[in-house]
């Protein structure tokens, strides 16, 4: 029996296609290294409300056109720009984006990513809470929000609280990329697969069965596989855990300074250069998911945050750094965590009423 051809049913900024009985989601602003708007996430969305309900879709294929990466985050020129401006891009985005990584993590069919080159932010969201993550030798996956002013979002505070000891609180904190197999390592990713033999497995899965359990589809991913589990970052474990396990950064501070070794110290220049603010809030955003009991809990919790960081300074000034000026010299207010006071962290942590997320519109 022949395959039906592919059906194009929307492109632009996003790709949305049917290829045998698999349904392709594809970024397509590969100069922007895919960066998500919010029109890509509401076209998302509407193309898993298809996906979803349509019988000959056995599978969703998450992939970025290009070579350079899945997608690089959100829209954070957008998002500054309405910051400034004092507008609301920030609660409308944020809220359609989260209820999506929610969604994702639920999808009732089998949901593959291909998170080839550069994952970040945003990206990761769209990928790591799917069923089936597939990584490769040319990933490069971070959640570098608090060098931004802000945190690691979009339920990253859920993965990051389930990676091994505290190895989710080194990436949230430092920023630092995977490669594939510290992705695997922490909790964000399933299966290395050579860059090469990613057209074959996109091929084999287009041509699976609708009704394919998941588990048939982790078996036909495993066979790509290169096998590979645990990367240069999972050789550090011990001394990560050690450095890592503090209730308040001043701890960290103390644990990396008193090591006194050449990656001690490389690790705290990494953290001198990050936001003092954006570093309490997340370390009490990892600590608060640790005991969460569901990747909702942890999203109502972020977008309290997300909406006082919109508001904040350091945000504003964070963009500015990386991605208006390129100066990469931020000026945090307040510049030293010694310097971070309840009264600076309340707001991010407050319930925030009518504004606040909820659920009910995932299937």
């Amino acid at each position: 029996m022949t395959a039906p051809a592919a059906v194009v049913e929307s492109e632009g900024d996003l790709i949305v296609r049917r290829e045998g009985s698999a349904g392709i989601v594809r970024l397509n602003r590969p100069k922007a290294l895919n960066a998500m708007t919010l029109e890509m996430s509401v076209g998302i969305d509407a193309a898993l409300d298809r996906f979803e309900s349509d019988p000959a879709i056995a599978v969703v294929i998450l992939e970025g056109a290009g070579e350079r990466g899945l997608c690089a985050g959100g829209d954070i020129r957008g998002l500054y720009d309405s910051s400034r401006a004092g507008g609301d891009l920030g609660k409308v985005f944020w809220r359609q984006e989260y209820v999506m990584n929610a969604r994702i993590a639920k999808f009732p069919k089998p949901y593959v990513a291909f998170m080839d080159g550069l994952v970040m932010g945003g990206g990761v969201g769209l990928s790591a809470h799917s069923a089936h993550r597939v990584v490769t030798e040319k990933t490069k996956l971070a959640m570098p929000e608090v060098g931004l002013g802000f945190f690691p979002d979009v339920g990253g505070t859920w993965l990051l609280s389930r990676s091994p000891g505290e190895t989710g609180t080194y990436f949230g904190l430092t920023g630092q990329t995977m490669n594939g197999p510290d992705a695997i390592h922490a909790g964000f990713a399933d299966n290395v697969v050579l860059s090469s033999q990613l057209a074959a497995l996109r091929e084999a899965l287009t041509q699976i069965r609708p009704g394919t359990a998941s588990s048939e589809v982790s078996n036909l991913i495993a066979g790509f596989s290169t096998g590979e589990a645990s990367g240069p970052v999972a050789a550090m474990q011990a001394r990560i855990d050690g450095w890592f396990a503090g209730e308040r950064m001043e701890d960290i501070f103390a644990s990396l300074t008193r090591d006194g070794s050449e990656l001690a110290l490389a690790t705290l220049k990494t953290l001198n250069e990050k936001s003092p603010r954006g570093m309490v809030v997340t370390l009490k955003l990892l600590r608060l998911a640790r005991a969460s009991s569901s990747l909702e809990q942890c999203l109502v919790r972020e977008y309290r945050a997300a909406l006082e960081v919109f508001r904040s300074d350091d945000f504003r000034e964070g963009v500015r750094a990386a991605v208006i000026d390129k100066d990469r010299n931020p000026h945090w207010s307040p510049p030293r965590i010694e310097d971070v006071t309840p009264a600076m962290l309340a707001p991010y942590f407050a319930d925030i009423g009518a504004d606040e997320l909820v659920f009910d519109q995932i299937k």
